[in-house]
């Protein structure tokens, strides 16, 4: 005898895919963490980052597939679109800082990005924790992953303001600055996006506990 949610579908497919989704922004995020501290700047190392988006991309198209094909869904179908969309755009703003820090590196001068880019990758590894955590629905054990991502996004900012500091006050290569700024932006950018797929996973448990 098959059960309701057999026929209609429902089981656990798309936790199995958001999971997917957020391990391989995860991925993503510590490759720039490796990609920094080697230097960066060869093409060859820019293969990892377009293979991680292509993945994301690749299971965000399965999700919404599996959206038109399912009847039941183990969660409404606009936050599975949210949550998806949220986790596509990580590893796309990571992918980019890679490719501008390959073109420009070597003119950036002394910069620290790699004490930077190992805060967006625990910041990944949370987002991991809070999607895989989506199944038990439970909001006290989310709420508390969910504040030690805020915390890490405010120590983030932080962290970035200060280099924001030290270039006014110091830099005087009108280029560089510029080349600096926009590193430092879509850095921001990228943790910024872990905080916005966090807040719809918070967002989906609070709506469903």
């Amino acid at each position: 005898m098959f059960s309701l949610q057999t026929i209609f579908g429902k089981g656990d497919k798309f936790y199995g895919l958001l999971e997917s989704s957020a391990g391989a922004a995860r991925r993503s995020a510590a490759a720039l963490t490796e990609f920094l501290a080697q230097g960066g700047g060869e093409a060859k190392s820019l293969d990892e980052f377009r293979l991680a988006r292509q993945r994301e991309k690749k299971l965000a198209a399965e999700i919404s597939e599996a959206l038109v094909n399912t009847f039941v869904t183990a969660l409404e179908r606009e936050d599975i679109e949210a949550l998806s969309g949220a986790l596509y755009k990580i590893p796309k703003v990571i992918e980019k800082f890679a490719e501008r820090h390959s073109l420009v590196g070597d003119s950036l001068g002394d910069v620290d990005f790699v004490s930077r880019a190992r805060m967006l990758e625990k910041a990944c590894d949370v987002l991991e924790k809070m999607v895989g955590q989506l199944r038990a629905m439970k909001l006290d054990a989310m709420k508390e992953l969910n504040d030690e991502l805020q915390a890490l996004e405010n120590e983030a900012d932080r962290l970035i303001l200060e280099l924001y500091r030290d270039m006014y006050r110091n830099e005087k290569d009108p280029v560089r600055f510029l080349l600096r700024k926009d590193l430092f932006e879509i850095l921001e950018k990228a943790i910024d996006r872990c905080r916005d797929a966090g807040n719809v996973v918070y967002a989906i448990v609070l709506k469903n506990s």
